[in-house]
């Protein structure tokens, strides 16, 4: 009977071996998946990461396009507005321009009246951002003038403005209205 125990000892250690084994085999081929399930976690990590800093800056973009809006319609929200309030001022310099030569005493007053009224409306404009654009004696710039005609001028260079006919505003540094201005020419 010895040797029929040594043997099924024999038989239990060799099974036990290959149970070893097939654990051993079982771990190792369960070691890579395992790693794939502890890698995939990281990488969906990864992706809401990437999503999170791309929402978070794209609402950085959309607030600093909504503050930049907001100061635009603030600065030339009211551009509409100054836009027609120029021609009261247009004519206020035809009313004075017309009656500055008249000789009557009552008109002269008049036209001080009208100076004034005028003087003090132009200001509260400026105080709004709005600005005249200086013509008269300047090279023709297409940004801010519109040519009506040309003419020969002697001494004047060629496309210096040398009559204003209309005058052109800004608001803020942008053209409301061109000045409509006569250029001269280097023919006569």
């Amino acid at each position: 009977m010895d040797n029929n125990e040594n043997l099924n000892n024999k038989k239990n250690e060799e099974n036990k071996t290959d149970e070893n084994k097939e654990s051993v085999e079982t771990a190792e081929t369960k070691a890579p998946e395992d790693t794939l399930q502890d890698v995939q976690p990281k990488k969906e990590e990864i992706d809401y990461k990437a999503k999170y800093f791309y929402i978070a800056a794209e609402m950085d973009n959309f607030r600093k396009r909504m503050e930049r809006e907001k100061e635009n319609l603030v600065k030339y929200g009211n551009e509409r507005i100054l836009s027609d309030l120029l021609q009261i001022v247009d004519n206020f310099e035809r009313t004075t321009d017309m009656l500055k030569h008249d000789q009557d005493p009552k008109i002269k007053n008049i036209v001080a009246g009208i100076d004034m009224v005028q003087k003090q409306f132009i200001d509260t404009l400026s105080k709004h951002g709005l600005t005249p654009v200086q013509s008269v004696g300047r090279d023709f710039d297409p940004n801010f003038h519109e040519a009506v005609a040309q003419e020969y001028e002697e001494g004047a260079k060629p496309n210096q403005v040398i009559k204003e006919f209309q005058k052109g505003y800004t608001l803020n540094g942008r053209l409301v209205r061109a000045a409509k201005v006569v250029v001269s020419s280097d023919k006569q």
